[in-house]
């Protein structure tokens, strides 16, 4: 198998989790966000665009 570099995307907590429902809040933890306006950087996979796209009302792809 051919080693694929992966991209790398950086993910901005925009928005409070107050009054977020826990299973939201527990997707924004697992990708590494716990204060708003904090930026975590993580690979392009698609276990972790599905993670931003439920949460996309949370959060924005800075990069």
């Amino acid at each position: 198998m051919a080693n694929k570099k992966s991209e790398n995307i950086q993910i901005k907590l925009v928005k409070s989790l107050i009054g977020t429902p826990e299973n939201q809040r527990r997707v924004v933890r697992g990708l590494g966000l716990t204060k708003k306006d904090q930026v975590v950087e993580h690979a392009s996979t698609p276990t972790i665009l599905g993670m931003v796209n439920k949460v996309s009302h949370l959060v924005e792809i800075v990069k």
